[in-house]
């Protein structure tokens, strides 16, 4: 599985001009299921999300997750995005091969589970875009601060 964590002040995602989901201060994911995931990489990708210390504490250090994204136990907002170009192989010429990621029904299936343990999970607010969907994706990126990650 691919992410890119983007720490946000806000974000939102439309679809033919309708906002589908949105977030106040939390976390933008990209996410991209390849072949080989499975529900549990799904988990396993999550909880590091969740866990992940990239908030500012009052000392202006990366020292809180976005469970306590204020220091007061509030936590952020998580928008939840696919993104299957996150598999672009570009090494074969000038337009890149997107085979690296998983087939669309599997893409589908892990998208919607990884939804659904993210609402299970995060006590904050669990906003999506539209799987397959051609999407308008808005945020102001907060730092900035982006993160790729990847679990096979």
């Amino acid at each position: 599985m691919i992410a890119v964590l983007q720490r946000v002040r806000e974000a939102h995602v439309a679809v033919g001009g309708q906002v589908v989901g949105a977030i106040g201060p939390g976390l933008l994911v990209l996410v991209c299921a390849e072949p080989a995931d499975t529900p549990a990489t799904a988990a396993k990708m999550l909880d590091k999300w969740l866990k992940l210390r990239i908030f500012s504490d009052a000392a202006g250090k990366m020292n809180r997750s976005l469970q306590d994204l204020d220091g007061a136990g509030t936590p952020g907002g998580l928008l939840l995005v696919s993104q299957f170009t996150l598999a672009a192989d570009t090494a074969g010429g000038n337009r890149p091969s997107f085979s690296g990621a998983a087939p669309a029904a599997q893409g589908r299936a892990l998208y919607d589970a990884l939804v659904a343990l993210a609402r299970e999970r995060h006590t904050g607010l669990v906003a999506t875009g539209e799987f397959g969907a051609d999407m308008q994706v808005h945020l102001v990126n907060d730092g900035p601060v982006t993160i790729p990650m990847r679990l096979a």
